[in-house]
């Protein structure tokens, strides 16, 4: 993993070490049949390569992959986390048993093509806003188990992390306020619980967003709100609290709208992590 890319994701060396070994239990389960029907001191080397131009995420989980399944094969990487790398050129070479190599095979395709294809799709929004001082944001709308990994894939593409999860900042949507009495009462319990933590309102109208700029909260999320309506109520206003755009909102909304961004420095983006396509990869034994 290069430090260039690497996140401060707290557990994320523990939680690829973990995604992979429950990744080779599924797959491997009892054993590689089919890898039995090549000699045991047969010896290989394969190439991987992309089918497609992406942007390049995964490496660590394929060297955690092949350590765990045999610390004989060895990798010759071609590119890092985060490189773009162009259709049909190869992504890194393998080399070592030839049982070894084919049963890591789809273990480590597998999270490759996942976490490019995030890392790809992120580097078409963070284009999108490259000349705006706006943040493209993910959320917790991730694959389970695979939270840290799709996370850092993001940021591989030039996005952003929101909140990793409910422990390190708070989300007041529309049941939290209703529970706690009003917005101002939520915030002022927050900041009772974790004074430390970053307090976020979710609004749905301008009469909560007055409520939420009032309420001295970090950051108010706009769920599906009118943006020409946002600034004109907003004219000549101060605003101290970040404002972020929210709601199923896509690249061409963004292309759309970027003259109504003059408010907005975060747009959160669930389609990110949730819609995930896959890069097409291929693996080939080479001698």
């Amino acid at each position: 993993m290069t430090q260039q890319n690497a996140p401060n994701l707290p557990g994320l060396q523990d939680s690829i070490a973990q995604n992979v070994a429950n990744a080779l239990s599924e797959d491997v389960g009892t054993g590689d049949i089919t890898a039995q029907l090549v000699p045991a001191s047969q010896t290989a080397k394969a190439r991987v390569i992309t089918r497609e131009d992406c942007i390049f995420c995964g490496r660590a989980w394929v060297e955690e992959t092949f350590h765990q399944l045999d610390p004989l094969v060895t990798i010759t990487w071609h590119v890092n986390d985060g490189e773009q790398a162009a259709a049909n050129s190869t992504l890194f070479e393998l080399s070592g048993p030839a049982r070894s190599l084919l049963t890591g095979e789809r273990t480590a395709l597998n999270f490759v093509q996942l976490l490019s294809g995030i890392a790809t799709t992120a580097s078409h929004y963070a284009e999108q806003v490259k000349d705006l001082p706006i943040q493209i944001l993910d959320t917790r709308k991730t694959l389970p188990g695979l939270r840290l990994a799709q996370k850092y894939a993001v940021t591989c593409g030039g996005c952003h992390n929101h909140r990793i999860g409910l422990f390190d900042a708070f989300l007041i949507k529309e049941n939290h306020i209703a529970a706690a009495g009003g917005i101002a009462q939520a915030v002022r319990q927050a900041r009772t619980i974790a004074p430390g933590k970053p307090v976020e309102v979710e609004v749905e109208t301008l009469d909560e967003l007055d409520q939420a700029l009032t309420s001295e909260a970090d950051i108010i999320m706009l769920d599906e709100m009118d943006l020409a309506e946002v600034n004109q109520h907003l004219e000549g206003r101060q605003i101290n609290a970040q404002l972020e755009l929210s709601g199923g909102v896509d690249i061409a909304q963004i292309s759309a709208q970027k003259a109504l961004f003059k408010n907005i420095s975060r747009i959160s983006v669930g389609a990110l992590t949730k819609h995930c396509r896959a890069v097409d990869l291929s693996m080939r034994i080479v001698e």
